[in-house]
């Protein structure tokens, strides 16, 4: 039976914790700009000393402000800041100004070797993953009942038509709570479901059909025809693939728009900070990401995701983030930029797709 790791809250008790002074928080001097010295927050819980007090800020994000709103710690982009917006500043981050930032707060217990040097301590595509297999079939289906999965995909699962079906039977089986990808994911998708291609290739055969290369823009075409990606689903008879079952089940999904998109798709975001907000709102309840095969929006989501959840009854508990790529830099440069609770898993992202769903046995 799969169990959430215990969060263990800071020792306010300590005397560096209990002798801190209130955090400190000023105006912001104008619309969309934070005072000097503002405090950047990170992934982890972080706390800030409030009449005496300590309070958690419950949710967050990384390299945004903490605001003290109705004596209640809330974290807001700089864009997003108005004038007058009481934000938190200082520079540490052990209590010396009234913040602290808690790492610790859902430690694994240590394993095997503890040598300063060993060997394959860093994930490669070396790496043996089955462990991670079984623990994600042991996550979602805890998650399934108890949680939210926000899956983040790049177009590579809708050239090959075993890795749709298996995405399609996961969204079926109640693995999935919402989708985050781009126009591509949405246009190949849906010329799987259309003309049977993607990028004018057979999505089983892989092999090239004669126009091919016309297929996608005939697909968006088709759909800008209809107006929505659900009139054409419904006017063009479409009965399979990611988005079809994204429709049927009702589970949302966000496309974000890109400077290179063909049509794009009447759903796409053409605003950056539009597209933003509409993933951070997914994000705000996610307690498991996957991301897969799409470097650029797994770095986006994984620096607006937090390490941590506080739920309705003030529980705080973990939230899971892996990444799956082909390419060893893409998984590694996640945690490069600063999300180091993100777990990486380097292999084809078609396979992991069709792995974990006979895994979870609903295909």
């Amino acid at each position: 039976m799969f169990e959430l790791r215990e969060y263990h809250a800071p020792d306010f008790t300590v005397p560096q914790l209990a002798a801190a002074p209130d955090a400190v928080f000023l105006p912001a001097p104008r619309d969309g700009v934070a005072p000097e010295q503002y405090h950047a927050m990170s992934i982890f819980p972080e706390y800030f000393k409030v009449g005496g007090q300590w309070l958690l800020a419950e949710e967050s994000r990384m390299d945004c402000v903490a605001v003290l709103e109705n004596s209640r710690i809330v974290v807001r982009e700089f864009r997003n800041l108005k004038s007058g917006d009481m934000v938190a500043v200082g520079r540490t981050e052990h209590g010396e100004e009234g913040i602290y930032m808690h790492t610790g707060g859902f430690q694994e217990a240590v394993s095997g070797s503890t040598d300063a040097f060993a060997f394959r301590r860093s994930r490669s595509r070396e790496t043996a993953f089955s462990k991670d297999y079984d623990e994600l079939y042991q996550l979602l289906r805890h998650e399934r009942d108890h949680g939210k999965i926000v899956w983040v995909m790049g177009p590579a699962f809708a050239f090959d038509h075993d890795a749709r079906n298996a995405m399609s039977a996961l969204i079926e089986n109640g693995y999935a709570d919402a989708i985050l990808a781009g126009n591509a994911l949405a246009t190949h998708d849906l010329e799987g479901a259309y003309l049977r291609t993607a990028l004018g290739q057979d999505i089983y055969t892989q092999q090239s059909v004669p126009n091919g290369h016309y297929n996608h823009l005939d697909t968006l075409n088709r759909v800008r025809y209809h107006g929505s990606i659900r009139e054409f689903i419904h006017a063009e008879g479409i009965d399979n693939g990611i988005l079809y079952s994204c429709e049927k089940y009702g589970i949302p999904y966000v496309l974000a728009g890109s400077i290179r998109d063909d049509g794009p798709m009447p759903e796409v975001y053409g605003n950056v900070y539009e597209a933003q907000d509409a993933m951070r709102n997914e994000i705000r309840s996610a307690t498991t990401v996957i991301c897969m095969a799409t470097m650029l929006h797994t770095i986006a989501v994984g620096n607006m995701t937090p390490s941590y959840r506080v739920l309705p009854d003030g529980t705080v508990r973990q939230v899971y983030f892996y990444c799956v790529d082909i390419s060893e830099f893409a998984v590694n440069k996640l945690a490069d930029r600063g999300s180091l609770s993100a777990r990486g898993i380097v292999t084809n992202a078609q396979d992991f797709i069709a792995n974990l769903a006979k895994g979870l046995g609903v295909y």
